[in-house]
């Protein structure tokens, strides 16, 4: 079974890596990887490929940032050849990024079989471009594998048949376990100059928390009062650092004197710095998962979350940007009153076994 295994951004490559080492290793398969470029510098892409042992991409698309409108538009444009010229019998796309949507539009008007890892995650929160691109795709897709519960009750209410439902678990845990190891020989915590439990995580990228001058000075004070209580560590993405630059606010941050702004990180110096930190505050969405898995306490700076199971089964609770709410959420952290979390159902490391011996017992015929 010839297989297009779609990669774009960061969040994707985690999640394909450990899928698409399976099928190389099974004769059943012959999986083609796809880079569409969507995130194409050194720390958001090459390291990871390097990191996470993906081998090179056989196709690279190289279409880089723009708007979400021409961005998808390009993507779109430069796969449907590739699709024309490989007749994959089924494109795998994962998470909810531009290329995603994209891919599986492409692949579904051509009447090819698609899949969507990550499937049914619902934030209910239509401004969120990632909500679109979930709903878009789930509804195109043939097959759609699940990570937590509540997407298999998202995807029936939807009217999605259950035959194409699989709850198979998480694919970012599978790549978690598979490098745990090699992280804990990073020397990142000597690097930034911490010690274990002694400090907190920051990332911050989302549009509402960073586009804008009123958005990203409502961040900036709430960060004032969150190093107050804790040192912290803040990678910063380049959208931010843009949006720093572009406002004038970058002394701003460096006035900070408990905070230490850096570039961002690989993956395995990334996990290491996560699975030690006290607390990690984010907007990001596969960080609520992988410290729900490690017991690290999260504080995610959004009104909603897609993935329910981090809040109610995890250690990941919602906050606002108010300085008084997140200084009373750190202090409990350290007086250690945080709630202990588990881990959900399927979090084991076998999502990957799972999906290939779905896809092994459903060949998919192409469509009419």
């Amino acid at each position: 079974m010839r297989i297009i295994n779609i990669v774009g951004a960061r969040p994707n490559f985690m999640k394909v890596a450990p899928l698409h080492r399976a099928m190389a290793a099974d004769p059943g398969f012959e999986p083609v990887l796809v880079h569409t470029g969507q995130h194409y510098d050194e720390m958001l892409s090459a390291v990871f490929f390097k990191e996470l042992e993906l081998p090179p991409p056989d196709i690279f698309l190289g279409v880089g940032s723009d708007t979400h409108a021409r961005q998808t538009a390009a993507v779109m444009q430069a796969v449907e050849p590739v699709f024309l010229a490989r007749r994959p019998d089924l494109v795998l796309v994962v998470g909810d990024v531009n290329s995603t949507l994209a891919c599986a539009l492409v692949a579904s008007k051509l009447h090819i079989p698609v899949a969507h890892v990550e499937a049914g995650l619902r934030s209910f929160d239509r401004r969120m471009p990632e909500e679109i691109n979930r709903i878009v795709t789930d509804a195109v897709s043939d097959l759609l594998f699940v990570s937590e519960e509540s997407g298999v009750a998202n995807l029936q209410r939807e009217g999605i048949p259950p035959e194409k439902i699989h709850l198979v678990g998480n694919l970012m845990i599978d790549s978690l376990e598979a490098h745990r190891a090699k992280a804990a020989r990073s020397p990142i915590l000597d690097t930034v100059g911490v010690q274990p439990k002694g400090y907190g995580v920051v990332t911050l990228h989302r549009p509402s928390n960073v586009d804008g001058r009123d958005a990203l000075q409502r961040t900036l004070q709430a960060l004032a009062a969150i190093q107050a209580e804790l040192p912290i560590v803040f990678p910063i993405h380049p959208r931010t650092r843009g949006a720093l630059a572009q406002f004038g606010l970058e002394d701003t941050l460096a006035r900070m004197p408990n905070l230490r702004g850096i570039e961002p990180l690989g993956y395995l110096d990334f996990l290491q710095l996560v699975q030690h930190a006290a607390a990690v505050l984010t907007d990001s969405g596969g960080i609520q998962e992988e410290t729900t898995y490690l017991g690290v306490p999260c504080i995610t700076l959004r009104d909603t979350t897609e993935r329910p199971a981090t809040v109610t089964l995890g250690t990941n609770v919602l906050a606002p940007l108010d300085p008084a709410v997140l200084a009373g959420h750190l202090r409990r952290i350290l007086r250690g009153q945080w709630k202990q979390g588990r881990i959900p159902p399927l979090w084991d490391g076998k999502a990957a076994a799972r999906i290939t011996a779905v896809l092994r017992s459903h060949a998919i015929p192409p469509r009419a």
